[in-house]
C-alpha cells in the first residue's frame, strides 16, 4: 500500500502519535556547561588511582576548556609523572537532579580504548545502591565495544526478551550485592560504540530513556541517528531497537530515582585494575597503577569531545498516561483505526500484557505507521 506524507502525518496525529511527548528541560550548552555541574574531588569510590581536581586546577591544568568550535573538552593530566592518590583527572556531577529522563549525548570523542583507563558517562542517585545507578558509557582497559548497566537494591532484574534489544546481556539481576557487583549489564556488539572504533568513525550519538516502565540506551554512529534526536521534538519510539533494555522483573520507580549525570575518567581500581592481568599486562608488564604513575603520554587521547548534552522531560498530558497507565485504552482504539486503515496486525504477542505495554504497543504502532511506503 502506498500513501503520501501527508496522509501518514495526519493518521498520526488522528490517533495521538505525532503529539510532542518530550520538551527540552536543560540544555547543558558549551557556554553555560562547567557551571553546571560541580566538580567531585573527594576519593575516588571505586579505589582507582586517580586524583579528582577542582575546577580551578583543572583549568589551569589544561584538563577542561571550550574549544572554538564549541566542543566541550574534558581530559586528564597527560604530561606529568603520577603521585600521591594518583593522576590528575576531573569528576563531573550534574548540579540538578532527574527521575525520568530522556538523555542525548553527542560526542565527537571519548577516552576509552587506552590500558590503565576506566571512564563513565553514567547516572546515580543519593544513598547508593538504593536510588540505583545508570551507566550509558562504560569500559576498562583496551576494551572496544560499549558496556550498559543498571545498579540497584535487591529484587530488580531485565528479564524483558533478548529479542527486544540489540546487545548482549551479560546479567540480567541488578542487585549490587550479587557477582561482585555485576549489575544487568549488556555489552554493544558494535566496536564503534567505545574507544578507538568509536573515535576513529568521528564519534557518536548516546540516548538514555527512563521512564516509569523501563529504561533503555541507544547507540548510532556519527551521522546514523535519526534527524528528530537532534531536534526539539525527540521521538524515541520511532528509533527501533535499543541496545539495552531494562525492563521486566523491576519496579523501575522503586529502585531509581533523584539522578545526577556523571561524567568521569579513573584509572586502574576495582575494576580496571582488577582486569589489568590480560593484555595489557602481557603489553606493559607490571601493574596498572605503575602503568598509570609513569607513562602521561599514554593518556594523550583519554577525553571526552562533548559536541552536546541535552535532557528532555516528558510533557502534559502524555506523562501523566505513562504515568498511570492509561495508554491502555487509547492504545486500542489507535490500533482498531490502525488496523482499518493501513492493515495493522497488532502489537506481538509478547508486548500486549507485560508490564509497561502500553509505551512498547505504542511505539510499535509508530514504527508500522512510519514504515509504511510513500
Amino acid at each position: 500500500m502506498y500513501f503520501s506524507t501527508l496522509l501518514i502525518t495526519a493518521a498520526l496525529a488522528r490517533l495521538g502519535l505525532a503529539q510532542r511527548w518530550y520538551t527540552l528541560q536543560d540544555d547543558y550548552s558549551s557556554s553555560n556547561f562547567f557551571n553546571m555541574f560541580n566538580f567531585q574531588t573527594e576519593n575516588d569510590p571505586t579505589g582507582g588511582y586517580v586524583n579528582y581536581v577542582d575546577q580551578g586546577t583543572a583549568q589551569n591544568g589544561g584538563m577542561i576548556s571550550v574549544q572554538s568550535s564549541g566542543q566541550v573538552y574534558i581530559g586528564v593530566d597527560h604530561t606529568n609523572t603520577a603521585s600521591g592518590r594518583g593522576r590528575n583527572s576531573v569528576r563531573l556531577e550534574s548540579k540538578k537532579t532527574y527521575t525520568h529522563a530522556l538523555v542525548v549525548l553527542s560526542l565527537a570523542h571519548m577516552p576509552g580504548g587506552i590500558c590503565g583507563t576506566w571512564p563513565a558517562f553514567w547516572m546515580f542517585g543519593p544513598q547508593w545502591p538504593a536510588s540505583g545507578e545508570i551507566d550509558i558509557i562504560e569500559g576498562v582497559n583496551n576494551a572496544n565495544t560499549n558496556t550498559m548497566t543498571g545498579h540497584t537494591t535487591p529484587g530488580c532484574s531485565a528479564t524483558y526478551p533478548a529479542s527486544a534489544f540489540k546487545g548482549a546481556q551479560l546479567s540480567s539481576d541488578c542487585d549490587t550485592a550479587v557477582n561482585n557487583n555485576q549489575g544487568c549489564g549488556t555489552v554493544d556488539p558494535d566496536s564503534r560504540s567505545y574507544g578507538s572504533g568509536f573515535n576513529a568513525q568521528g564519534g557518536g550519538v548516546y540516548a538514555m530513556e527512563w521512564t516509569t516502565y523501563y529504561i533503555q540506551v541507544f547507540f548510532w554512529p556519527a551521522g546514523a541517528a535519526p534527524a528528530d534526536v537532534f531536534s526539539n521534538n525527540p521521538e524515541p519510539w520511532t528509533w527501533g531497537e535499543p541496545a539495552f533494555l531494562l525492563q521486566g522483573g523491576c519496579n523501575i520507580d522503586a529502585h531509581f530515582a533523584n539522578h545526577q549525570i556523571v561524567f568521569d575518567n579513573t584509572f586502574c581500581g576495582s575494576w580496571a585494575g582488577a582486569a589489568w592481568g590480560g593484555s595489557c599486562a602481557a603489553q606493559y608488564g607490571g601493574s596498572c597503577n605503575a602503568f598509570v604513575q609513569n607513562n602521561p603520554g599514554a593518556f594523550t587521547d583519554s577525553y571526552w569531545l562533548v559536541n552536546s548534552l541535552k535532557v528532555y522531560s516528558m510533557q502534559g498530558s502524555f506523562k501523566r498516561d505513562v504515568d498511570e497507565g492509561g495508554l491502555e485504552g487509547r492504545e486500542a482504539a489507535a490500533e482498531a483505526e490502525a488496523e482499518a486503515a493501513f492493515g495493522y496486525q497488532g502489537p506481538p504477542r509478547n508486548i500486549t500484557k507485560e508490564e509497561g505495554a502500553p509505551a512498547r504497543r505504542r511505539r510499535h504502532l509508530g514504527e508500522h505507521l512510519r514504515g509504511v511506503k510513500m
